[in-house]
């Protein structure tokens, strides 16, 4: 993790914010939605050199489907290869991705609940890697753990200072102990048992100090959970049941992609140019790796898996024009399932790494119209997310019942312990800034909460600035923003929830599955390269 000196650049809106004077400040210029600086910018803007696009030109791309490379006494197996490759993202460019089989997003892994599978990662890129399945309930040794790492061939790694080069250890106080560096060697078996419902789920790369960079650079992918329970519902399916990897990027002059490493090789020092502590958002929008794709539909319901995969934008969602009847989007699960009962919702805020599982239904719009997704949050080409058109009437037997499942309402009461995680930046009194928790940055070998194998706590958070909360292994519901109820887009099971700056936001966490060290982290990917992160211990 690096901390970088505290620049004496403009003022961004953070730190106009912090000058002025924290909360009453950010009332008084409109953070919650008014103003000029209202638009809940969570990063700073890097622009692209190369010319961009016209929108709405190439068809969006699904993402190919996994296959096991063999099933063994129930157990499937899956391999994935991580590789550079070149692509055309945009057009008549070629752009070097680090992807899992080498596309961006990488291959879609889909897996049943209760059947465990094995997915052997085989890292052939020039740098370690360590890959987390982003709300799966699996054992810790295949969670991802940040120093849990796959050496390339021929790599050496230096414990003591954390990388081939040795980059000179890590600033802001965080701390590595040697012996929590776990190397594997060319590759690495996770084993994910699916004792979770149907959900979607993505995988994504964590390796410590550069989850930013390599995420950026393509090392992420779909994760799809399925059941019996899900299945009987008749939601839209087949060709109509698509996932959205919504991302945004910037590009070289050449189509590279551009990002503002410190050492673009990943290998040296960590971290970003101190303009871009806040994070990066890209000028261009990527859906399915593919700027501002169009879609052609049928006059049906379709049920989209939206993934905000953004190292730091946020979105709010919306379609243009909105449909002559009903809501825009019926939403039917969360992060880490099903909602018990649909809701309906004009306007989607997802924050990096949240999820949100859609129906939205096309038979409301005149066939040869074209409906827009936006992202309202901006304005200009970053407005534009993608465009559907409706090509054509069809038959649609799918339905979205009153009933999606059965979801247990957790109680307040039922909360064993109550904690309270503060996540900011902090002055380390040495010219240098840290994004920490409760003002520490992170420590390996320390530990924010024990909490027992199989209960409820209530975890409090709050924020100087938009921090998407993850929690690994525990699932949580939102109980309350600042003492208020919280959002109807906040329902459901998740593992990831958005701080907004001075809020305080409660969750009940429920701790289930396995024992042993886990970590939670703000999911703002540059704050978490900069230590934002705490290790939990389920006892």
């Amino acid at each position: 993790m690096s901390a970088r000196h505290i620049p004496s650049a403009p003022l961004s809106r953070r730190r106009l914010l912090a000058l002025a004077g924290g909360a009453s400040a950010a009332a008084a210029i409109g953070v919650a939605g008014c103003g000029s600086l209202s638009r809940e910018v969570s990063g700073e803007l890097l622009a692209s050199r190369s010319r961009l696009p016209e929108p709405f030109r190439v068809p969006l791309p699904v993402p190919r489907t996994a296959v096991p490379v063999r099933t063994e006494r129930g157990v499937d197996h899956y391999e994935l290869v991580q590789r550079a490759a070149e692509l055309e993202i945009l057009p008549g460019l070629r752009t070097e991705v680090w992807g899992y089989d080498g596309s961006f997003p990488g291959t879609t892994l889909v897996g049943r609940s209760g059947r465990q599978m094995v997915v052997t990662v085989r890292n052939e890129l020039p740098v370690p890697t360590s890959t987390h399945l982003h709300g799966g309930i699996q054992a810790p040794g295949s969670d991802g753990y940040p120093t849990d790492l796959v050496l390339p061939k021929g790599y050496r790694h230096d414990p003591a200072s954390g990388g081939k080069q040795g980059h000179g250890g890590h600033g802001g106080g965080m701390h590595v102990a040697a012996a929590d560096w776990k190397l594997s060697q060319g590759a690495k078996d996770y084993t994910y048992p699916l004792d979770q419902p149907a959900a979607t789920l993505w995988y994504h790369d964590h390796r410590m100090d550069f989850s930013a960079p390599q995420v950026w650079r393509g090392l992420a992918g779909m994760f799809l959970v399925r059941d019996d329970e899900e299945e009987a519902l008749n939601l839209p399916s087949g060709e109509r049941d698509i996932p959205l990897m919504i991302c945004d990027r910037a590009f070289e002059e050449d189509g590279a992609l551009r990002y503002p490493s410190v050492d673009p090789s990943l290998t040296g020092a960590p971290g970003v140019e101190d303009a871009y502590m806040e994070g990066v958002m890209g000028d261009v929008t990527l859906v399915n790796g593919a700027p501002w794709p169009e879609l052609e539909v049928d006059a049906a319901r379709y049920r989209f898996r939206i993934l905000n995969a953004s190292n730091a934008r946020r979105y709010r969602l919306a379609l243009e024009p909105g449909p002559r009847e009903g809501a825009s989007f019926v939403q039917v699960g969360s992060d880490a399932g099903l909602l018990g009962a649909p809701r309906a919702h004009e306007a989607l805020p997802v924050a990096p790494a949240e999820r949100f599982d859609v129906v939205v239904d096309f038979a409301a719009y005149p066939v040869g119209s074209t409906v827009t997704l936006v992202n309202t949050l901006d304005e200009g080409g970053m407005r534009r997310v993608m465009r559907f058109r409706v090509a054509r009437p069809a038959k649609d037997d799918s339905r979205v019942p009153r009933k999606l499942a059965d979801v247990e309402a957790l109680r307040a009461a039922s909360a064993v312990a109550e904690r309270r995680f503060d996540f900011r930046q902090t002055n380390a009194g040495d010219g240098t800034a840290v994004w920490t928790v409760n003002g520490k940055p992170f420590r390996s070998d320390a530990f924010a909460a024990r909490p027992r194998l199989g209960t409820v706590e209530r975890w409090r958070f709050s924020s100087d600035f938009h921090h998407p909360v993850h929690l690994h292994l525990a699932h949580f519901q939102v109980v309350a923003r600042s003492g208020k109820a919280p959002l109807a887009t906040d329902a459901g099971w998740k593992d990831t929830v958005d701080v907004r700056p001075f809020e305080v936001v409660d969750v009940l966490a429920r701790f289930s599955g396995h024992r042993g060290r886990y970590m939670f982290h703000c999911h703002n990917l540059e704050h978490e390269d900069m230590a934002m992160m705490a290790n939990f211990q389920v006892v």
